[in-house]
Formats: structure tokens, sequence, C-alpha cells
């Protein structure tokens, strides 16, 4: 394999404190065969759209349905005993016996239902039968279910053992075949549709949602139809209750409730998540008389206060002159000012909750589902004082972001949450999973697995400089950007000379007075003795004295006389920086802009199957600084490396190479059919102790090329790891159009010709095939069949080096009736462009318009498989020399120098795994230029952009 230099390294850093991490990734999963299967066939294994999740004497407790209206309601309880002979340990070594080993469950036991494959609802109440079972809890002797639909709570003595188990005991009814409820005042014995239960320390509570109150009875009852002790939200246990929603009660108070669908305890405390009025009620002793007061409440600033997400108290914003936010109440972090300088505030953060569907604590944490925003909120001590702030969020990436999806860091509508000592299990009703949390070394950042070849993808711009300078004529050039306020640059002028300033203010989008869009302009007034590539450099040179521009760096092109930008951050953020140019009245010089605002950047982090990925972070490993290398003349990467390992979906990835702040490793092509995993590392530390970090998600896409760079280059675009495909003189046609029986395709060799009349049993193909074997039998020149997705086939020199230069070729069709439907079309005109084949095109031997290259890139995706290739493309294996020629699945399109590149094959590179060889052929017209960009694209996926020099004879 050629020398592909695509890992950087970078000092080691210490190690972080293990805890919970905002926007952490799942390190597991229950009920699904990925992260993001949703399968609806619910079994042992599969689970519907769980509500309620408990644990208990290694134990998990699943009420596999919900009153959310997320599907499937499979109306039982799934018990998964021997938990943790099921869920491996976060530290442990996994064994690759399934597609994901970290999506895990079997349920040995299901209540409602007489098996693990009925889901029936239970209409009539029986001592058996669950109809929306909601919630459960268990204290490791008895078992509790909140039976919703039959209004009413079942209690077993005892852990069941069988399938369809019947209770003992039954609340809120008389007996077990009653469902009813009393209407509209309810008493001490009767329940309406409760959503919550709890169980510790010899009590029961629930949570009586359709009664707006929390039942606390004293003892565990032992009798159909018992009568609670205490009334929570209620003065006494017989308060009336509006029955239509739209008419109950809005005043908040730190005495009633509105749609309670939780309540849990600590021994110490007890939390309430009151539902209807958007916020956690906290006791902070166990309240013994009806009506208590809740002692502090979080996600509203007061007691008094109830709406979703109530971030701030004041008015809306009704134009432009005012502020979003007078007064902030709980989100005080502000995120910007408005046109008026005043300051705004997010619509949520970590302070804030909407319609909160459970609380926990493990004695020292609080744990809330805040349903309504798709999260879990983490406060690392219980709080005290009203209105606190969560210190970590997991299921979104902060406290102002909502992105619910079924990612392996995302959560949608979080319904309740159990604690085991190590893992956190939340039920995820509308991903049909329980995800499970642990804490881990925080050694991994968000997006931290990237594109080897492409780790940042930055956009790109270009200002060409033409014409004739003439002295004091002013040229200019306007960065900005199009969605972020530019600050106090707004406007003004930065000079490119210290004699003569021009000040030229310019708004690239929007009003006047808008600062979004605006941007600073950098003035040159032309000197006498200047050329065009003095003009460039002053503006390179203005553009980034000091500090530079906010958005953008600058560099020159020497051969074009152009100002290349560069976007300060990289991805598609960088794609929002504006610039336009503009010069004074009768100025004779011309600045072109390639476009309005900088393209091209992309995001590294989604990856496609069988990428070659760098992991980024501190304390990855006791490997040494300089880091460890797998020996790559083994037919295998190895997937332990200086005592390290990478797990993704829980599958050992293949390592390249090893460091504290580096590891490159193999996504596995498994996982073509997710479209997110979790990634973490497993390192066993010099001291013997074991590292595991924080999981992350990574988004997998079909295909996200990168292209491989040169190293020691920081700024972008770097030059790419470019060689020359050919010894031999070389030329290729394409072959289009239609297949018409009669056709004639003629291919010319200087004087001699090479035809084919094309038959109606032909395809494009088959007419290339037959032109490569009639090409064949000259004497001075061969013909090799293309493997790309435009058919096509290339033509070398039977001598290498420069004797064939020049051979001139041609390629016709024509048809006696007409005009051919057949189309074929020579790239160029006479075979060219001889060089050393696989020798790297460098400054000192470049390219030139016409060649044939090569270029090594990652991330293209599993490529087209029959029975030939299909055994040979494995996780982590070399693709053998001498196996078939692969091809992606979708398309592969080149540009060089704003012109198309012929790509004329990508397929996987024999002797290699995970590296793809992409033959192209540049546009024969192109222009001298040493920094030529290039970028290959799939789909709606662009490689990074690097640069190549080509040299036009």
């Amino acid at each position: 394999m050629r020398c592909i230099s695509v890992f950087l390294l970078a000092a080691a850093a210490a190690f972080a404190q293990n805890n919970f991490t905002t926007g952490q990734a799942a390190r597991a999963v229950i009920g699904q065969a990925t992260f993001t299967a949703q399968n609806p066939s619910s079994s042992d294994t599969v689970l519907g759209a769980p509500g309620g999740v408990a644990y208990a004497n290694d134990t998990l407790f699943v009420a596999d349905s919900n009153r959310v209206q997320a599907s499937p309601v499979n109306h039982r309880v799934l018990l998964f005993k021997n938990l943790s002979g099921q869920l491996p340990p976060p530290n442990a070594q996994l064994t690759y016996n399934r597609k994901c080993p970290v999506c895990v469950g079997t349920a040995t036991l299901v209540l409602g239902q007489p098996d693990l494959t009925t889901t029936t609802e239970n209409i009539p109440a029986s001592p058996n039968g669950l109809r929306s079972p909601t919630a459960v809890a268990s204290d490791g002797i008895h078992l509790v279910v909140a039976d919703t639909d039959h209004n009413r709570v079942l209690i077993w003595n005892s852990i069941p053992v069988i399938n369809d188990q019947p209770a003992d005991v039954v609340v809120g009814q008389p007996n077990f075949q009653s469902a009813g409820i009393p209407g509209d005042t309810p008493n001490g014995h009767s329940l309406r549709a409760p959503q919550g239960v709890w169980i510790l320390n010899g009590r029961l509570y629930i949570a009586d949602t359709g009664y707006n109150r929390v039942l606390i009875y004293n003892h565990i009852p032992t009798k159909n139809g018992a009568d609670a002790d205490v009334a929570l939200g209620v003065p006494n246990l017989t308060t009336f209750v509006q029955p239509d929603l739209t008419q109950q009660t809005t005043s908040a108070s730190a005495s009633n409730l509105l749609n309670p669908v939780s309540v849990t305890s600590d021994g110490v405390h007890l939390f309430v998540t009151d539902l209807g009025y958007n916020r956690l009620l906290i006791w902070n002793s166990i309240p013994t008389s009806n009506g208590a007061p809740a002692d502090v409440v979080i996600g509203q600033p007061d007691m008094n206060s109830s709406v979703a997400n109530n971030s701030f108290s004041g008015f809306p914003a009704t134009s432009t002159a005012t502020t979003n936010v007078e007064t902030p109440v709980l989100c005080t972090q502000s995120t910007g000012t408005d046109y008026n300088g005043k300051p705004t505030y997010p619509p949520t953060c970590n302070a804030t909750l909407s319609f909160p569907r459970f609380a926990l604590s493990d004695g020292h944490r609080l744990f809330i589902a805040d349903g309504g925003n798709d999260r879990v909120l983490i406060f690392q001590q219980i709080p005290t004082q009203n209105a606190a702030s969560a210190d970590v969020v997991i299921g979104q990436l902060g406290g102002e972001i909502n992105q619910a999806s079924d990612a392996a860091d995302s959560l949608r509508t979080p319904m309740s949450l159990a604690w085991d000592g190590t893992n956190l299990f939340v039920a995820d009703a509308f991903n049909r999973r329980v995800t499970v949390y642990s804490i881990g070394a925080n050694s991994i950042p968000y997006s931290g697995v990237r594109n080897a070849a492409s780790m940042k993808i930055f956009s790109l711009g270009n200002v060409a400089i033409a014409g004739t300078a003439t002295a004091n004529d002013s040229v200019a050039i306007t960065i900005g950007n199009s969605t972020t306020n530019t600050g106090t640059s707004c406007g003004s002028t930065s000079a490119a000379s210290t004699t003569t300033t021009t000040s030229t203010t310019t708004n690239t989008t929007g009003p006047a007075n808008a600062p979004t869009g605006c941007g600073t302009s950098y003035t040159y007034t032309v000197k006498s003795n200047d050329g065009l590539l003095d003009i460039a450099n002053a503006l390179v040179a203005a553009i980034d004295a000091g500090s530079g521009d906010p958005n953008a760096f600058a560099f020159l092109d020497f051969a074009t006389a152009s100002v290349v930008l560069t976007a300060k951050v990289e991805g598609a953020d960088g794609n929002n920086v504006t610039y336009v140019t503009s010069i004074s009245t009768k100025a004779t010089e011309v600045l072109t802009a390639a476009g309005s605002t900088l393209t091209g950047g992309g995001d590294a982090s989604r990856l496609g199957p069988g990428t070659l990925v760098s992991v980024l972070g501190s304390g990855l490993s006791g490997a040494p600084a300089a880091g460890v290398s797998a020996d790559l003349t083994q037919p295998a990467l190895p997937t332990s490396l200086a005592g390290t390992q990478v797990y993704i979906n829980g599958i050992a990835a293949p390592l390249l190479y090893v460091s504290p702040t580096q590891i490159n490793a193999q996504l596995p092509w498994e996982l073509i059919d997710t479209t997110s995993v979790n990634a973490y590392v497993r390192s066993v530390m010099s001291d013997g102790t074991v590292l595991v970090t924080t999981p992350i998600a990574v988004t997998v896409v079909t295909q996200n090329p990168g292209i491989f760079t040169q190293p020691g280059y920081t700024q972008d675009p770097k030059p790419g790891e470019v060689f020359h495909a050919s010894s031999a003189a070389n030329g290729a046609v394409l072959v289009d159009g239609t297949i018409n029986a009669g056709d004639v395709a003629t291919i010319q060799i200087e004087d001699r010709s090479y035809s084919y009349t094309v038959q109606s049993t032909d395809t494009l193909q088959s007419v290339r095939d037959a032109l490569v074997a009639a090409v064949n039998q000259d004497p001075k020149v061969y013909a090799v069949a293309g493997v790309a997705f435009a058919v096509n086939f290339q033509i070398y020199a039977r001598i290498p080096g420069p004797d064939g230069n020049g051979i001139p070729f041609s390629a016709t069709s024509t048809n006696s009736k007409g005009s051919a439907s057949l189309v074929l079309t020579p790239t160029n005109t006479a075979l060219c462009c001889a060089n050393f084949a696989g020798s790297p095109v460098t400054s000192d031997n470049p390219a030139v318009p016409g060649e044939i290259l090569l270029v090594y890139a990652t991330g293209l995706g599993l490529p087209v498989v029959d029975a030939n290739v299909q055994p040979l493309i494995v996780t982590g294996q070399k693709y053998p020399v001498g196996g078939p020629v692969t091809k992606p699945v979708n398309f592969v399109s080149s540009l060089a120098g704003g012109k198309t590149a012929n790509v004329l094959s990508a397929g996987l590179l024999p002797g290699t795994a995970g590296v793809f060889e992409v033959v192209l052929q540049l546009n024969s017209s192109m222009p001298t230029d040493y920094l030529t960009q290039l970028y290959i694209a799939q789909d709606v996926y662009i490689s990074n952009i690097v640069t190549i020099p080509v040299v036009s004879p």
C-alpha cells in the first residue's frame, strides 16, 4: 500500500473524572436489535412503547404500555430476571455474538398476557388481566403495577414466578372484576386512571392522576379496596374533581396538583412530577397530613407558576424594537442581544420543564424525565431551592436544544426511570426501547469520532484578481456571516494600505439596521508599481492582520493571483460565511468571487460503514504519547492494541493506531442497516486499572467520502494524497446514449480504425466490451474497461514513457438511416500524460490537464456486493489482491479546478482495509494552478477539498 499519511498526533491530557455528561449516548439498549430498529413486532426481546420501568433484586420490570399514544401498546409487564447476566458491566470486554452486542435483554416472564408474544387488550378486569399498565414498582419483595385503564393498582406479595400470574391484592377497586370509577367525587379507596406507583419502607404511594392527587398508604395494603392514609394535592380524600380538563383550575400552589403522573421517594424526600403544572415538587420529608405543601419546586420560579418551559417573565417580542424577554427567571444565561442591544434568552435551558413524566433519586442525585423536552435532567445534588438548574442533560446536546430522534444519544418523550446503582434505565416510549446510561471518563467530545481522511471539513471560497492594475483604483473584499451577528466589526473597514484607505460599508443580507449578515470590508488602494499579484497579496494581508477576520482565513494562490478564503468554523456553519467584492468607479481591475458564500463545509462525524475513523479525546489509552501502530503486514487489523479497544455498538473495532489522544479504527461494515450507533473506548492502563470512556453517538449514513491529505499541514485546503496513475500515455472514451441495432461504433487510432455494429441484444456495457476487444488488436495501444457509474474504457500506449504521448485517437458512432443513438465521447484527442505510475503528484512532478490520477479516500460506503464480492468484504480484513473490482453503491463525481473530472472507477484498494482508490481523469482544458482544488462527492455528501498542482503545457 502506498504511504497514506492521515493520522495526527497530539500531546496526552489528564484523565477526566467519571460522571454523567451532557449529550452522552446510551451504552446499551433493551428491547430492540439496534439503537434505531424500532421493530413493532413485540416478543421476549422486542418491546412495544414502554411507559414504566423499575429495578429491584437483579430484575428489570418494564410496563410495556403508555397513555401518550406511542405504539404499540402491549398491555403487559415484562420481567427481565438475572439482569446482570444479560447486561454486561460498563468495563466488560464484549464478545461479538450479534450485530449489536450491547443491544440486549430477553424477558423471562410476562404479566397481563398468557405468553411473551400475545398483546391483547384485556378489557374485562380480572386478577391477571392488564389494560394499559403505565407504571411499575418493586421493593424487591412486592411488585406493584398501575393498571391505568382499569382504574386500579395491583399488588403481588412476592415477585411472580410464572407467566400471567394473578395479583394478590387490588387497590382502587373493591374486587378484581371491578374497573369503574365512582364519579367526580373520589374517596379514600377509589382511583381514577393512576399513572404512578412507588413502594418503599413499607409504604405504598400512588399518583392518582385523574383525581389530581397523590395517595400515601402507611402500610402496604393486604386487603382489596384499602383506604389511603394521606392525600397530597387536595385538602381531603373526597375533594370534587372537575371532569372537564379545560375547566380545571390552573391556579398552581404548593398544595395542589394537576394530573400528577409519578411519585417516588428516596426514603427521606418525596418527589412528584406534576404534569399539568409543568413542574416537579419536592417534600423534604414524607408528608403525614392531607394537602401538605411542597417545600421545593423545580421547573418553575415559584409555587404559583405553571406554564411549560417558563424560561422568562415579561412579554414576547412584538417587533424588532423590543426584546423577547425583559427579566429572565429560569434561563439566566443570555444567548445574545436583539436589535436594540437588549439581552435575549433561550426558550429552554437546564432549569425548564415541559410535561415532566418521572423523577427519581439515588439518595444523592436527582433524575427527571422531562418528557415534553425529550430529555433527562440530572442534578448532582437534590435541590434545596426553587428553580434549580440541572447539571447534566441526557437525550439532548444542551439545555437549549431539542433534537428528538432515535439516535443513540437522543430520546423521544422519556416516560420513566430506574436506577440499579450503576445504570440509569430510561423508558423511551416513542423509540420502542429502554436505554441504559452509565458514568464514564468523559474523554471523547461530542462528534469526537470522525472520518480519518477528513477530520474537519471547512468551507472555502475564492476571489480571482484579473484585469489591469491602475494606480489609485480601490478594490475590496467584504466578509460577513448570514446568520451570526458580527458585533462591532459590522460595517467597519480594515485597510490593506497604510497610505490610502477607502471606507466601504457593505451589508450582504437584510435591512440596513440589522446586524445579521454585516461584514468587514478589506479595502486596498492600488499603488503605481503594483501588479495583480501585489493586489491579491495586500488583500490577504489585510484579512489576516492582527487576530484576523472573525469568519475566515485568507491565503494567496500565487499561480492565479487569487485570494483563497477558508472558514474559521468547521462544518456546514462555514457555508454561512458571505463574501462580496467591490471596486471603485472606472477601476480597471476585475475581482470575481466564486460565489456569494463559502461552500464545501461538511460534517466529518457522519460516517459511512467501513470508514476509517479517528477517535479524538484525552487520556484514551496508556500507550506512549507517540502512539502504537498496528502491523499492516498482517491480513487483518487487531481489535486490541496497547491494551486499548474501541467498541462501536458493542463491536470491537479494528485498530490501526492508538495513542492517548487519538485512536484510528475502522467503522464496522455491519452497521449498514442503522443510522446511529454508540462508541466508547476501553483501555487497560499501565497500573492495571480499566478506563472506560463515556459513550458518544455516531451518525451512520450510506456514505460520506473523505480524501486523505498530506501530513504537516494545518490550514485547509490541504494538499491531497494524489498519485500519477500511469507510466503509459492514456486516454478515455465514454459510452453513452441508447442501444439501437445497426449503429456502428468506431475507434480510430492514428490511421487504424476498429468498428463494432450494435445488435438489438446489446447493452452499453457489451458495446464497450466489444470495442475494448477490438482495440486490443492494435499494435501500439490496448484498452481496459472502466469500472464506474458511467460506462467507459481507457486506452493505453503499449510502450511506457513519453514516447506514447501524442498518439491521436477518436471515437464516433454512425447509422446509415440517420443519426446514431449510441454516443461515444473521447475525453481528449490524443494519448497523453505518461508519468511514473504510483508517484505522488507534487509541485516538482505536477499533474497535467487530461491526466488520469489516483485519489485515495475512505467513507464511500459499502460497495455493490454479489456472491463473489460479499465474502471478501470483512470488517478489519484487507481486501484481497486479485479480488473482483468493486464500485460503490452510489455514484461518485468529482470537481477539479471548477471543472468536472471524470471518475473512471472507485473501488476498494486491494491490500488495505477501508481504503478506496478513486481513478479520475482531469479535464483537458484546465489552466495552470498549483493550488487546484479537488473534491469527490456522493449524493449530498461532499468530501473535504484538497489541492493538487496542475501545470498546463
